[in-house]
């Protein structure tokens, strides 16, 4: 590494958007991940679709339930 480095002609923000959106990578155990792939491959979905659902309906219960 450089000692000093010059960052005068740097552009604050550049690469700052406030609207990005991040997909956060979930890791499931491998028991729990093998469930989900034998069940979407068996009902022909995606893994993401019946995960997101899952959650969808676990959180109308939460809500339903406060």
């Amino acid at each position: 590494m450089k000692k000093e480095y010059d960052f005068s002609k740097g552009e604050r923000g550049k690469f700052y958007h406030s609207n990005v959106q991040l997909n956060i990578p979930i890791y499931l155990e491998p028991e729990v991940a093998e469930f989900i792939r034998t069940l979407a491959e068996k009902k022909g979905l995606e893994v993401e679709k019946i995960v997101n659902d899952w959650l969808k309906k676990d959180i109308d219960l939460v809500q339903s339930a406060q």
